[in-house]
């Protein structure tokens, strides 16, 4: 890295900042996410140019003899990375005990260091980081989505006296490869025949592209006996 970049590298290292930024937010923005292309640009490009303006600065003399100040201009380029956590946290939601945006974090601190790298002249650095980065994106979501993982749901079924046994579900319900965790039972004693209503917790494993019901659902719509059926995955 040279201690007094010209003109012309500044510009070449401002313009592959923004562009490999602008690459990741397209990727982004295809994908419906959010922090997409001109967010992406804008977060490398301002890295690059803090990254620049701390090269620029590499020439300039020490502590003076009188003065109290020390000049450290690697704080600069922490204090770009520590910033952009806080606007990486934004991006990150939790919804219906989920948690969303972890990627798109991801996506804008590695625009980031993308933007340090090519900001700082490390180019070679900055384009094997973007490449890598953009295949991680664009290439590994297929294996992604088959990992099998670990899934949990809770399964409701109101039945009546001459309705099939609740063991007969937990059954069913082990034999398609669910564990049950959790069982509780309710009884309504109303007019005519009383209703048990059954609640088991469940865990199970699989990848996103299986289905995330029981087959034995629709099993028990068809059955007679069963008044209500509920299931949350």
């Amino acid at each position: 890295m040279p201690l007094s970049p010209t003109a012309s590298e500044i510009i070449l290292r401002l313009i592959l900042a923004a562009a490999a930024g602008a690459v990741l937010g397209l990727n982004r923005t295809e994908r419906d996410k959010p922090a997409g292309f001109r967010t992406s640009l804008l977060v490398s490009l301002a890295a690059a140019a803090a990254m620049v303006q701390a090269n620029i600065l590499l020439p300039t003399g020490g502590k003076e003899p009188s003065s109290f100040a020390v000049l450290d201009l690697m704080r600069l380029p922490l204090g770009i990375l520590t910033g952009m956590g806080f606007i990486g946290a934004g991006a990150v939601i939790h919804k219906k005990g989920s948690v969303e945006g972890v990627t798109t974090a991801a996506t804008l601190w590695l625009a980031t260091v993308i933007g340090l790298n090519f900001g700082g002249g490390q180019i070679g650095l900055g384009f094997l980081t973007l490449l890598i980065g953009l295949f991680a994106l664009s290439s590994l979501t297929w294996i992604e989505i088959r990992i099998r993982r670990d899934r949990q749901g809770t399964l409701t079924v109101t039945l009546c006296e001459s309705a099939m046994t609740p063991e007969a579900i937990e059954n069913e319900l082990q034999a398609e490869g669910f564990r049950i965790t959790g069982r509780r039972v309710t009884v309504v004693k109303a007019a005519g025949e009383p209703k048990r209503t059954y609640e088991w917790d469940i865990r199970w494993r699989e990848a996103l592209t299986d289905s995330q019901s029981p087959r034995l659902l629709e099993r028990l719509a068809q059955t007679e006996g069963v008044r209500r059926i509920k299931w949350r995955g």
